[in-house]
């Protein structure tokens, strides 16, 4: 092993190695030109130059970096100058542990999903991220999922008066609960959690719900967001994206909820899937709910209408792809990669924008701080990155080889399954064009067409019933009415699966 960085965390990192005899240390490896040449306990230090040969000379198979203090620029420099050397790339885990012998060389860690992007996010704005959080009553749906859970350790940084997590998994509830109960009692913090199993397709509870605990702030993260299982459950997939969405706006506005934020995602932009259909319903669904001052309820066929005044602002966040989520390809890519292989991507030139969880959820709070009531924020997600090259990096960094036609002995083949039902090649983030700035960096505008009420809660019933029906091409044909660009003829279904309705309808 070499170590990148001569400082203390590498010289303490050098003693942790000495005691668990699992390395051989052979040097250390520092930017600083004073450094350079000099010795650490008899072991040479050398510059980033002389790496490549070092590596070839000595047999280096790892390099640990031991760099906590610099920046995510730098240390984005360095990973990429050892990406191709046939070492495996790995990173320090706190120093706080590795100093105090509760953390061992067991526990080096691989380079986080900040690393692999290349992407250095941006700190947070304090005011921004406090405005309607701290003490205040908060409620996060699908608390227990990725982008929910994330919402939740950010939120309870913000000393809000209570946060209420309503979540339908048992597990997931238990998890972030227990989580959140750790996290308060680690930084002294005094925010009561009310964690509450509920539905927000039930009406009735939702309500119950808010009248007893009166949240001023809705973060509406509940939602179906596997395209292929979507795909095949499109009637599940319509009553939990979108009336699920509908329920919970419709109770915010009922017990006077100040603010409502959903979030979305880049798929329901000229969608080819279900999924991201219901996510652009679901936006229009508070587009044009926040574009009435007020608002009959409920949609027709379901009981006697209601008029109720809207005094709640509703906004939207989309974004794309995070990394490190349920459904994320990295801790894929890690297991295949451990496992010998194959790397599976779908498709050689299919790219996807990607963010680590912690950043999307604060850009969430910081737009969501920002609306004015019918807003649509996209998120700076920049530049797309495509999968096989992730996969590449993530074999490299790992010191293996990517075997192909090219190097036919290499250790790690990348297999190409093809595209899943309703993937795309691209994703966007934007319907229309030229979106406006705001006073986060990283939070932009967008501006987007939609139905007014009046117009929408009629196809909106129909919708209902396609659902409860579960027919398949009433469902996408109305889809297909509201939603700009959505293309279900692009989307497939898995040979192995046929959907219940098409079994109902005898089409197996």
């Amino acid at each position: 092993m070499l170590i990148y960085g001569a400082g203390e965390a590498g010289v303490q990192t050098a003693s942790a190695l000495a005691v668990s005899r699992q390395f051989v240390l052979f040097g250390f490896i520092d930017d600083d030109r004073a450094k350079i040449g000099g010795t650490i306990n008899g072991l040479d230090i050398m510059g980033p130059e002389d790496v490549e040969s070092a590596v070839e000379r000595m047999g280096i198979t790892d390099i640990l970096l031991a760099i906590p203090s610099m920046d995510r620029g730098g240390r984005n420099a360095i990973i990429g100058r050892l990406r191709d050397l046939p070492v495996h790339v790995r990173t320090l885990p706190g120093m706080a542990d590795l100093a105090s012998g509760r953390t061992t060389v067991h526990d080096f860690q691989e380079l986080d999903v900040e690393d692999l992007l290349g992407r250095a996010p941006v700190a947070p704005n304090p005011h921004l991220l406090a405005r309607n959080l701290a003490g205040k009553v908060v409620l996060v749906t699908g608390a227990g999922g990725s982008i929910g859970s994330e919402l939740c350790r950010q939120i309870v940084l913000e000393r809000p008066c209570q946060l209420v997590l309503v979540e339908h998994n048992e597990f997931g509830l238990y998890a972030i609960h227990h989580e959140l109960v750790t996290l308060c009692a680690d930084h002294g913090l005094e925010v009561e959690l009310l964690p509450l199993l509920a539905s927000v397709g039930n009406h009735g509870r939702m309500r119950e719900i808010c009248e007893l605990y009166r949240p001023a702030t809705v973060y509406h993260a509940a939602a179906y967001k596997h395209v292929p299982l979507v795909e095949c459950n499109p009637s599940e997939g319509v009553m939990n994206n979108v009336f699920g969405t509908l329920t919970a706006a419709r109770v915010a506005m009922e017990t006077g909820v100040s603010l409502f934020v959903l979030v979305s995602t880049d798929k329901a932009v000229r969608p080819t899937n279900v999924m991201g259909a219901t996510k652009r319903v679901a936006e229009m669904v508070l587009q044009a709910m926040s574009d009435s001052p007020v608002v009959a309820f409920p949609i027709p066929g379901e009981a006697s209408e209601q008029e109720v005044s809207n005094q709640t602002l509703f906004a939207m966040v989309r974004f794309g792809n995070v990394l490190g989520s349920s459904g994320s390809v990295v801790p894929l890519f890690r297991k295949q990669i451990r496992l010998g292989g194959p790397v599976t991507v779908t498709h050689k030139e299919v790219t996807r924008y990607f963010m680590t969880i912690p950043e999307a959820a604060q850009l969430v709070l910081q737009a969501g701080a920002m609306a004015h009531g019918g807003d649509v924020f996209v998120l700076d997600m920049g530049s797309p990155v495509k999968i096989v090259d992730l996969a590449r990096r993530m074999v490299k960094l790992s010191g293996l080889t990517v075997r192909d036609e090219s190097n036919p002995d290499g250790d790690i083949e990348i297999s190409v399954t093809g595209l899943r039902p309703g993937e795309k090649l691209y994703e966007e983030l934007l319907i229309g064009n030229s979106p406006g700035g705001t006073e986060h960096e990283r939070i932009m505008k967008a501006h987007e067409d939609f139905v007014p009420w009046a117009k929408l809660m009629p196809i909106l019933a129909e919708m209902r019933q396609a659902a409860l029906d579960n027919n398949q091409e009433k469902m996408k044909s109305l889809l297909r009415t509201l939603v700009q660009g959505y293309a279900p003829e692009l989307a497939g279904v898995p040979a192995n699966v046929v959907p219940i309705e098409s079994r109902k309808a005898g089409r197996v």
